[in-house]
């Protein structure tokens, strides 16, 4: 889950939905120079957690754990990219509890006690944990007494039992009681639908309860701003800059339209939330919203830096083996190319001309940055640029560019020699036809693609030969079929 502050006020800390260790122990630690972040990537190329130096001192790392060394590992892993670590013991959740993490710790006190004596001992930052109430309030307290002797730095106490949820009245007699009985800072969470409404109720939730601070969870998702002072501004302008954020950072478009629709509440099945509803990616949220100059301003000072990065990497274009496929640093700059004439019906055309099978792209989508890579099948030899494009289209494109450059064919750039024809067959077919709607557009277009899922995170994207595509039209259809994660309530 997303944290935003808006620009009025900052908070304090901010935690976000626990990951599990067994994911993140798998993850590198990428420096994300596009973004300017640092992100978690597992080896399914999904970034696991993205976080930047303007939050460092602010973020918690919430875990969910039941295994000690795994928390180290883990912690060791991020603890300087954030302010603590904090160990979820309150989610209540199957899939926490199922693997002996969230609210199931509460039962092993002996594993509580492991797990954050590791942490306190193991690593240079903060350690904290969460937890929810126990049925007995004496069998609370005496939990928590042993959780301060562990040396942690604060607690948060959800003031409701392992069994019960939202629509539950919150025991703040439970966590005064907490409060009480420890020296360590007592953090009072649960307060969100019947006693935080208003920034001026915080401070009502914080005296009931007697803790040191109050954390919240869903009222600060239904409007980020009721930590604003001054009042909340609109759920609409909320809104509004939680997208910019969401560009700005590149976070997973799932998870952008999950928060949104969270802020939107009864307002969901709204025309406005119906709209959102089918949005796939942060493009369409920006169009619904009316934030697409934004978004075109945000794509293109990030394509502008990833051209800057890379032309720093390049080095001399120079073809090289990568396995079995042939690789070279270019790009498909369209502006270098004659209006609707591309590499890839340049390929196509010497296909035909020298009686090959037509050219076959296979192209993969990164998690980090959604930039795409094509590889092209010619004669049985594959070719690809080592550069990853904007969009599967460009990708073709320079896949196509390294083949005809390897193959020492004009690629139909301004200026270069028409060997195959192809302009002039465009000129012939508009003149012809009265339109720009030749037999060049055939050759480009006529493909079908197909599009699985790789496996492994990506999405492979197969463009076939138009035979090929019309003998299995008949028998089978293709769709594409995507995963997402969506932050649950703990």
């Amino acid at each position: 889950m997303w944290k935003i502050a808006l620009p009025h006020e900052k908070l304090d800390i901010c935690a976000f939905s626990e990951l599990i260790d067994i994911k993140m122990v798998q993850c590198k630690r990428i420096v994300n120079e596009v973004l300017d972040t640092v992100d978690y990537v597992a080896p399914d190329e999904r970034v696991m957690f993205r976080t930047c130096s303007r939050e460092r001192a602010h973020v918690i790392f919430q875990m969910g754990t039941a295994d000690p060394e795994r928390a180290l590992a883990v912690a060791k892993l991020v603890q300087n990219d954030v302010a603590a670590i904090d160990v979820n013991m309150g989610c209540p959740k199957e899939y926490s509890t199922k693997g002996g993490m969230g609210a199931a710790l509460l039962s092993d006190p002996d594993k509580i006690e492991a797990i954050l004596t590791t942490l306190v001992k193991g690593i240079s930052k903060p350690v904290t944990c969460k937890i929810r109430v126990l049925p007995s309030l004496e069998d609370t307290v005496n939990l928590v007494k042993r959780i301060e002797k562990t040396g942690v730095s604060a607690i948060a106490v959800h003031g409701r039992m392992k069994e019960e949820r939202p629509r539950h009245p919150v025991h703040c007699d439970y966590i005064r009681a907490v409060a009480e009985a420890v020296s360590i800072p007592v953090i009072a969470n649960g307060g969100s639908l019947d006693m935080v409404k208003t920034y001026e109720d915080i401070a009502k939730f914080r005296e009931a309860t007697g803790a040191t601070s109050v954390m919240l969870a869903r009222s600060a998702m239904w409007n980020p701003s009721i930590f604003y002072s001054q009042g909340a501004v609109s759920v609409d302008e909320a809104m509004e800059e939680y997208i910019k954020q969401a560009v700005r950072y590149d976070n997973n478009a799932f998870n952008t339209k999950y928060c949104l629709c969270q802020m939107l509440r009864d307002r969901v099945e709204s025309p406005m939330g119906k709209r959102l509803y089918l949005c796939q990616t942060n493009k369409e949220i920006c169009e619904v919203y009316g934030l697409m100059e934004y978004y075109d301003k945000i794509e293109a000072d990030l394509q502008g830096r990833r051209e800057a990065l890379e032309s720093h990497d390049d080095g001399p274009c120079l073809p090289t083996l990568e396995g079995d496929v042939i690789t070279m640093a270019v790009r498909f700059e369209r502006r270098e190319y004659p209006p609707q004439i591309s590499p890839k019906m340049y390929l196509l055309e010497w296909c035909r001309r020298e009686k090959l099978e037509q050219p076959v792209y296979e192209t993969i989508q990164r998690s980090p940055d959604r930039s795409f890579q094509s590889t092209v099948m010619v004669a049985e030899k594959r070719y690809k640029s080592s550069l990853w494009e904007k969009s599967k289209k460009f990708a073709e494109q320079a896949a196509a560019i390294v083949c005809l450059r390897v193959l020492g064919v004009p690629e139909g750039r301004v200026g270069q020699e028409d060997t195959i024809g192809l302009i002039y067959k465009r000129k012939r077919d508009e003149s012809r036809n009265g339109n720009g709607n030749g037999d060049i557009r055939v050759a480009e277009d006529n493909s079908a693609a197909e599009n699985e899922d790789c496996g492994d995170g990506r999405k492979r994207h197969i463009t076939k030969s138009p035979q090929k595509a019309e003998e299995e039209s008949s028998d089978t259809q293709t769709s594409v079929n995507g995963s997402h994660n969506t932050p649950t309530d703990s």
